[in-house]
């Protein structure tokens, strides 16, 4: 049992269930439903808990907004064999990353590589699970992503916003389920660690925001100003902004992701507006058609295997390549998921809007 007045644990098959209610609720098909919260809880499963369940009663508020739409597909606006580039419609990103998903691995498979454009989508969740599904389906992936009208980093060396969160993804299949899953935003923190922080979570490092003044900062305030009880926060209400990782180089990348996701596919690079959304560069590849023999399957496993036997320094359990951290979580989540109690208290409302009882904790 949780002992922690400031969290509670939920078995995240219950809460899975009980979001899917919700989301049908609100005019989701069951299919959808069911893809949006077992999207957003397997984030929390998996570590994420900036791209998890935190984000429901913004998902419902967008959608009575007209921001994000039920019911919607990706489209062909451009089918060029190994290049697609897909309209979203504004719909669900859970339902349209993996429509997209799909495409490029069936693309790839037939022509060796593929490239992947999709414009005007809702919250495409953590970007690290398309490239898990492509890599359980054997593919290497790069994913470029970038949120229109989200003006939430400050670019290195300025003092306001003008850049999106702006993550990159890159996954390469390595045997059963030991992928490697290199899944970041290129701020230094993801908004939505930002938005659990100011939820009851762990506090943000400092230097991981700005304030007004360009001064360093760990307080998710200055991004989303006050709060008032009951209100959904807004990351654009504050005076300050996150900052980009890495200093000019995080900051060079987040503006790559800008051109590539947002201006080339056509969806918008990030500036002044209502109704964030996303748009996804991104390109499959089939290790066969590049493998001349040289194995590179076994180079790949062998590799990851190398890192991981490094000489752990001092204070640390042992050397994790990208994705072994999702694994560990889910290991530890997988039968009690820990939820801050004001995270959970907005998904008990979230549900009574609709008359549908939250599962009780603790189980």
């Amino acid at each position: 049992m949780n002992t922690d007045p400031q969290h509670v644990l939920l078995n995240p098959v219950e809460l899975g269930d009980y979001l899917c209610r919700v989301f049908e609720a609100a005019g989701a098909e069951h299919t959808e439903a069911l893809a949006i919260s077992s999207n957003l809880v397997d984030a929390n499963l998996s570590g994420h808990d900036s791209h998890g369940v935190v984000r429901v009663p913004r998902y419902l508020r967008d959608t009575e907004r007209g921001h994000m739409k039920f019911g919607q597909s990706v489209s062909a606006v451009i089918d060029g064999g190994a290049f697609t580039l897909l309209e979203g419609h504004f719909g669900f990103g859970q339902v349209l990353g993996r429509q997209a998903m799909e495409i490029g691995t069936r693309k790839a498979a037939e022509h060796g590589v593929a490239l992947v454009a999709l414009r005007n989508a809702g919250h495409l969740g953590r970007i690290g699970e398309w490239a898990e599904g492509a890599a359980d389906a054997g593919y290497a992936s790069i994913h470029f992503v970038n949120v229109a009208r989200s003006m939430l980093v400050a670019p290195f060396g300025g003092a306001e916003r003008r850049m999106s969160t702006a993550p990159v993804t890159i996954g390469i299949a390595n045997g059963d389920n030991d992928h490697f899953i290199l899944d970041f935003a290129t701020s230094r923190i993801a908004e939505g660690k930002a938005l659990v922080a100011l939820q009851g979570g762990p506090k943000p490092p400092q230097g991981g925001l700005v304030d007004e003044h360009g001064r360093p900062s760990d307080d998710p305030r200055v991004l989303y100003g006050e709060v008032a009880d009951g209100e959904v926060p807004n990351p654009r209400a504050g005076p300050g902004a996150l900052v980009a990782m890495g200093d000019h180089k995080g900051s060079g990348l987040a503006i790559a992701c800008e051109l590539l996701a947002g201006a080339l596919t056509g969806s918008g690079t990030c500036g002044p507006g209502q109704g964030p959304y996303n748009g996804m560069f991104s390109i499959y590849i089939d290790p066969a058609v590049i493998d001349d023999g040289h194995g590179a399957a076994a180079a790949v496993g062998q590799y990851i295997d190398y890192v991981r036997q490094a000489r752990p320094a001092d204070g640390v359990d042992s050397v994790m390549v990208p994705g072994d951290p999702e694994r560990r979580a889910r290991k530890l989540r997988k039968r009690l998921l820990p939820l801050s109690m004001p995270t959970w208290q907005s998904l008990v409302q979230a549900g009574a809007a609709y008359e549908i009882a939250a599962p009780t904790p603790g189980r």
